[in-house]
């Protein structure tokens, strides 16, 4: 038995799953490892950012049920040129991504345009900054439970319910815009570091 590999899965199992407690026992070493995260996937973004210079102190964290769906989300810039977002549904990693993905990426490109137009920090003869250039250096977590998933292919690797997408639409629509409205600084760094990124790429 691989035991890092049954530990990072623990650890994954613990972190979607805001509260829970995992305590991985080997008998044979006498080890023992306790998985435990009271900010769920907004303490696991902090993990994932450990050895990274972030952009801003706190991740930002959403969480709202629609309908019969729980929409989590949880992300954090920092000074890193790639972005990395993790999907997951029903605590399956959607490793080819799928609906709720892409209505988390449309939501993210659509309020962070619209808040940089509304507080003029994009000029009117400027174009909207593309989805790439808002998502640089991105650390996110997209995290969906959903009553009836469905998933394309054995794999389990992405899903395809038209719901999840408007689901992760709305919530982000909802909450992202009133986090930048309340913290108008990491709004702006965050805008600035995807104008950098446009302008680099122009």
């Amino acid at each position: 038995i691989d035991c890092d590999v049954i530990a990072n899965r623990l650890r994954e199992m613990a972190f979607l799953n805001k509260g829970l407690k995992i305590i991985f026992h080997v008998d044979a070493t006498g080890s023992e490892e306790v998985f435990h995260y009271v900010g769920g996937i907004g303490s696991y973004v902090e993990f994932l950012n450990k050895n990274k210079t972030v952009l801003h102190d706190k991740p930002i964290y959403i969480d709202k049920v629609v309908d019969t769906m729980q929409v989590e989300v949880a992300m954090q810039y920092t000074d890193a040129y790639n972005e990395s977002v993790l999907s997951f549904a029903n605590n399956i990693n959607t490793h080819s991504g799928g609906t709720h993905l892409t209505g988390f990426r449309n939501s993210i490109t659509r309020v962070f345009n619209d808040y940089a137009r509304k507080n003029k920090l994009l000029k009117d003869s400027e174009q909207n900054l593309s989805g790439e250039d808002i998502r640089e250096g991105m650390v996110a977590i997209v995290s969906i439970k959903i009553p009836e998933p469905q998933f394309e292919g054995q794999t389990k690797a992405k899903l395809g319910n038209s719901e999840a997408k408007s689901a992760v639409e709305s919530v982000l629509s909802e909450k992202l815009e009133y986090f930048l409205e309340e913290n108008p600084s990491v709004g702006k760094t965050i805008f600035e570091k995807g104008l950098l990124a446009s302008r680099a790429r122009d």
